[in-house]
């Protein structure tokens, strides 16, 4: 453990480096929260009541801030004087200054009241034709990482968590990050009686409805799409969330809901607390990417209940979901599914790290260095979702498999809920819960695996069988294609009858990549796009996003002309940046004009950032 020693603060949990606050100097007990929506300026009004307790002599408090049209503080509803720092990286502080020094043990309510403005970078409001029904305007927030600080003053650190009372005035439905708890006219109340962090402080107002997909969730969404969202996940939702509580111990939430915003969302989803914010190209129709909801839902044990205390151990949040997320899967499944994620995820690190190139060294350690107050969004990865995934189920293997591993489970998240923590809490309970595997613990490269740059020091095993299926069957394609075979009667579409999507998405995948040989390119044989096409039609009349995008870069990227304009219309379906960016950059490289084209079509139902995005893509 002297290599651990080596790095470990003098104090644990490490102060977090990514707030200009002081809010080391407080104990926060509740956050009264009111928001009132202005859709004409399309800015938030904002007010807050903060019961702050001192625990030092203090005679200042710094709250973090950005781009915030600040009004009044108050302390004990006395007037106080208050100043800003330079606007930066990390945003601006507001130095707030007590009347008389307050003494270590007092308790003391500060009220403030701004507005967000239109650089808040928080915010994201939709003109309603940028919506699914074209009815109302719509806008949401997104406040991981630190952009809390543009929707309101705060200590914005997953360090300080505080319970909320939260409240909404909008002309148009509402939902907020709490337990609804009750409407008067147009203002929406909300509790939040678990302490929480900033970044989970989550609004959204809109065209708004919902339906029941459980005992205990509903999903919201758009009136034209919230029946297609029952649909998708009623079947799974309870089963998921009893698998969870099977494996940690009760949902202590109350309600777990989702809300599906409208299509030109450019993300994949958020774990704000009751509410999950989630992509709408989950809706497919086949409940085959619902598994995602399995994630935000893992969320509500790692990193809701039990957080990181600051963005450079972001991956006790992540890597801890991931884990649970494929263990719901495995017990719902079979554990071969959760192998197959895994194998999946390995890929998509590899991917990652690659794709950072001279910033590989800094990013893609697994305890991240932002002592030098870079913006955290710059280190957010897959490394630690899925390095931080690998590290644990290597510690599950290392001290005897899930059965030895599963007690660890809920004694950690016990211990730590409510609270956050550092990566030196986690391997001082790890070595303390499991002192009679001291020594399988350490053979553990913990210095590779926590500070050294690149991929994991070790490859798990994994169980292939699922992922072999999906290789054998590109293999076999290609090397019939090669050898100038009759395709139409090797093939059939009982071959991929038995995938799942996940294995859909692989066999697409392989297939497409056979384009980076030296001696295969798909555009040298049409003939066997065609064939593919025919064959396996499922997939040309796939609902199913992922499934559908690897389609199109298959039979596009082979320079089949007969999806050019299907990808075109397509793309004008979906708002989400995975699909969208990459989806324009394949049309660009096949028909620049046809590109341009379908993107000045659509343009104006994207997110301003997609837009800007792809202009630049386009060269626009």
């Amino acid at each position: 453990m002297n290599v651990i020693a080596q790095h470990r603060p003098k104090v644990s949990p490490e102060r977090d480096p990514s707030t200009l606050s002081n809010y080391y100097n407080f104990k926060v007990h509740h956050t009264t929260l009111a928001f009132e929506v202005d859709w004409e300026k399309r800015i938030l009004h904002g007010s807050s009541t903060i019961e702050l307790e001192a625990t030092t002599n203090v005679s200042e408090i710094h709250l973090d801030t950005s781009f915030l049209d600040f009004g009044s503080a108050a302390i004990n509803g006395e007037n106080a004087q208050f100043k800003f720092g330079e606007q930066g990286i990390l945003g601006s502080v507001l130095q707030i200054v007590c009347g008389s020094e307050i003494p270590l043990g007092t308790k003391f309510s500060l009220e403030l009241k701004w507005n967000t403005t239109e650089k808040c970078t928080a915010l994201q409001f939709l003109d309603k034709n940028a919506t699914d029904g074209k009815r109302e305007p719509y806008f949401f927030s997104q406040c991981q990482a630190i952009h809390a600080r543009s929707l309101l003053p705060c200590f914005d650190t997953p360090a300080v968590k505080s319970p909320y009372t939260f409240s909404v005035k909008s002309s148009l439905p509402a939902l907020m990050s709490g337990r609804p708890a009750g409407v008067e006219g147009n203002k929406y109340k909300f509790e939040q009686p678990i302490p929480i962090p900033s970044y989970l402080v989550a609004i959204a107002s809109g065209d708004i409805t919902k339906l029941p997909i459980g005992p205990r969730s509903h999903v919201y969404s758009e009136p034209s799409r919230v029946g297609a969202c029952q649909h998708e996940f009623e079947h799974d939702m309870e089963n998921f969330l009893q698998e969870a509580e099977n494996l940690v111990f009760p949902y202590e939430w109350d309600q777990y809901d989702a809300l599906v915003l409208p299509s030109s969302f450019p993300y994949g989803g958020m774990e704000n607390p009751n509410a999950s914010f989630v992509t709408p190209t989950l809706i497919s129709g086949d409940r085959q990417n619902v598994d995602v909801i399995a994630h935000e839902l893992a969320h509500s044990w790692s990193g809701n209940l039990v957080t990181n205390c600051s963005w450079e151990h972001f991956w006790l949040n992540e890597g801890w979901t991931v884990y649970l997320e494929r263990r719901i899967q495995a017990a719902i499944h079979g554990d071969a599914t959760r192998h197959f994620s895994a194998i999946i995820g390995w890929s998509d690190l590899e991917n990652s790290i690659k794709a950072m190139g001279d910033n590989a060294g800094r990013y893609s350690t697994l305890v991240q260095d932002l002592k030098d107050r870079s913006d955290p969004d710059d280190a957010f990865s897959t490394v630690p979702y899925e390095k931080g995934f690998n590290l644990l189920f290597l510690i599950e293997k290392k001290v005897g498999g899930t059965k030895v591993f599963d007690p660890f489970i809920p004694y950690y998240f016990n211990k730590f809920k409510y609270s956050s923590l550092d990566t030196y809490q986690f391997i001082d309970t790890l070595y303390d819960f499991f002192k009679d595997h001291k020594k399988q613990l350490d053979e553990i490269d913990w210095e590779s695996w926590l500070y050294k740059p690149g991929m994991p020091p070790v490859k798990p095993e994994f169980d292939t069988t699922m992922v072999d299926q999906c290789y054998n069957l590109a293999d076999k394609w290609v090397n019939a294609v090669k050898k100038g075979e009759d395709l139409s009667s090797i093939f059939r579409p009982s071959d991929i009858e038995v995938f799942t999507a996940n294995q859909s998405v692989v066999f697409l995948d392989t297939l497409a990549s056979f384009n980076k040989l030296d001696n295969f390119q798909w555009k040298d044989h049409q003939d066997a796009l065609h064939v593919i096409d025919q064959v396996y039609s499922a997939y040309s009349n796939s609902s199913n996003a992922e499934v559908l995008f690897r389609w199109f870069v298959l039979q596009v990227g082979g320079e089949n002309r007969k999806f050019y304009d299907r990808l075109g219309q397509w793309l004008g379906t979906v708002g989400r940046m995975k699909f969208v960016r990459p989806g324009y950059r394949l049309l660009d490289t096949v028909d620049h004009e046809l590109a341009v084209k379908y993107f000045h079509q659509f343009e104006s139902g994207y997110h301003p950032i997609c837009r800007a995005m792809v202009k630049k893509d386009l060269g626009l």
